[in-house]
């Protein structure tokens, strides 16, 4: 079987005005649109993304993630900020749980 091409087809201009977005969304709402944000960012570099011929699709929303930060900032406070020790990767683990081929 023939490989197929894999690439990224996203726009420095396209990058720049998602990051100025998210930021404006963050800065607004004072952190709490982060999880809409972050989901807005994967969405788009998904939208971009071909792998081996298939575009990748990221269905996270950002209400699912804002209780999954609220989780983890509850367990950070509990464990007096060890588990924050451990965002980073669930943070991955979440996201990528939510990334599929369209």
């Amino acid at each position: 079987m023939e490989n197929q091409e894999s690439y990224f087809d996203g726009s420095l201009l396209q990058l720049i005005g998602y990051n100025i977005l998210t930021f404006l969304l963050s800065l607004c709402t004072l952190g709490i649109g982060v999880p809409w944000a972050v989901c807005m960012m994967e969405r788009w570099e998904c939208k971009h993304t071909v792998v081996e011929g298939r575009r990748l699709y990221f269905d996270g929303t950002g209400l699912g993630l804002f209780g999954s930060y609220l989780k983890w900032f509850l367990l950070s406070i509990v464990t007096l900020g060890i588990y924050a020790l451990w965002i980073p990767i669930k943070m991955r683990k979440w996201t990528t749980s939510h990334k599929m081929f369209a």
